[in-house]
């Protein structure tokens, strides 16, 4: 696809992924909208700051409003939908806000891009519905098992999106990322978590370090959202965006430490681990089928991401609050 003013709209614009894939769009040349979540302040997350912000469209709402939906899809190509409620371990306290963003906020969009002729719908996917692997890589076709309810809800959503296909020949492509990291992301997150403690901490406090993950760079991740939006051949498709490759966590804190010139102690924090039967133990993509039906490989080591990351954070950790993570 030639993405000179082609219109685009990405839901969650203004999070971690979406506010990185709308640069990449505008790079592109395309006509860009970002639906972003309304707050009273007006902010519009890390779209505030881009660059690019003036060259985008900009619709604040809720992503379950069809209302806004609809303007914001009207004469839209490609909808990239990454809204949606990610914090683990929020969704065990409040599980019902999860079915209501991440499947019924799906589902709107869904139903609003069909009805305006949208081309082609990427639904965003999580590593997290394989839940534990029992063997790697995971495949696509690797048996849904929903540890969470963060990952309960996502499942579904992916569910809901393979139906519509199905049912009513939506063209809808799932991606399902595995642990993307970088520039901008939470502390809720691993790494970022990691490195804040590292560089402005005395000790390093996590729950569970054995778990393994397949951790890939940003850029990469939204080099393969915007492929599955162009490629032939894909409707109706899931496809995993991961490096096959995993490391334990506590390798990837040394690796850490490392990198960013510390060597702190690393201290047990029971109370943010998971309950014991929704912890992921392991996960590690096989990513052939990107690698064939798009062309998409994760090209960024993790060295090379992680230095990147670290720079970016050192510079933005006033950001940051310093605080524990759990896998």
């Amino acid at each position: 696809m030639a993405w000179t003013n082609r219109r685009v709209l990405v839901t969650g614009a203004g999070g971690f992924i979406g506010s990185h894939l709308v640069e990449r769009l505008v790079e592109l040349g395309a006509s860009t909208r970002a639906l972003v979540r309304y707050t009273s302040t007006g902010t519009w997350g890390w779209l505030d700051e881009s660059p690019m912000k003036s060259d985008v469209r900009i619709f604040a709402g809720d992503i379950c409003d069809r209302e806004v939906l609809a303007r914001a899809l009207d004469g839209v190509d490609v909808v990239f939908h990454l809204a949606a409620l990610i914090g683990i371990p929020y969704s065990y306290d409040a599980p019902a806000s999860y079915v209501r963003t991440n499947i019924e906020g799906t589902i709107a969009v869904l139903q609003t891009a069909m009805a305006a002729g949208v081309r082609r719908i990427v639904h965003t996917s999580t590593s997290e519905v394989y839940g534990t692997a029992r063997t790697v890589p995971i495949a696509e076709d690797y048996p849904l098992q929903a540890q969470s309810p963060y990952a309960a809800s996502k499942a579904s959503a992916d569910l809901m999106a393979r139906s519509f296909h199905l049912s009513f020949g939506v063209d809808v492509v799932t991606v399902r990322p595995f642990n993307t990291y970088g520039p901008r992301q939470s502390a809720r997150a691993v790494i970022p978590s990691v490195i804040t403690q590292a560089l402005a901490g005395t000790s390093i406090k996590l729950g569970s370090l054995s778990p393994t993950r397949d951790f890939v760079y940003v850029l990469d991740t939204v080099d393969g959202f915007i492929r599955a939006a162009d490629a032939d051949g894909v409707s109706g498709a899931v496809l995993n965006l991961g490096t096959g490759r995993e490391i334990a966590i506590a390798d990837l804190v040394r690796t850490i430490q490392t990198a960013a010139g510390t060597n702190l102690p690393v201290v047990a924090d029971d109370t943010r681990t998971r309950p014991a039967a929704s912890e992921v133990e392991r996960l590690c993509a096989d990513a052939s089928r990107a690698r064939t039906a798009l062309g998409w490989t994760a090209r960024t080591s993790l060295s090379e991401g992680l230095t990147r990351t670290i720079a970016w954070i050192r510079q933005h950790l006033e950001r940051y609050r310093i605080g524990t993570y759990s896998v």
